[in-house]
């Protein structure tokens, strides 16, 4: 049941990323492209999360790799706001 849930984590965070950047390309806004890339960061965080847990669960720890990736996702989210605001 897990492994359900983390392809549709991934599949959402992959829809939103796709809808995102495809409004950006419509109007130009820099939010939608920052909330864009930041979701394609999740996405991959997600599809790293099924690798780690369900493909490859104790030859390979990816923890680490899965944390930076969500470090990045977020600080471009936080950076696309604090340059928004401005």
């Amino acid at each position: 049941m897990a492994e359900a849930v983390y392809i549709l984590c991934a599949i959402t965070s992959i829809a939103c990323c796709v809808l995102l950047l495809r409004g950006w390309l419509n109007s130009r806004s820099r939010l939608l492209f920052w909330s864009g890339l930041s979701f394609a960061g999740y996405a991959i965080n997600n599809v790293l999360l099924f690798v780690d847990l369900v493909v490859v669960p104790t030859a390979i720890d990816l923890a680490l790799l899965r944390s930076a990736t969500a470090l990045v996702a977020t600080t471009i989210i936080v950076f696309g706001l604090v340059w928004e605001s401005r």
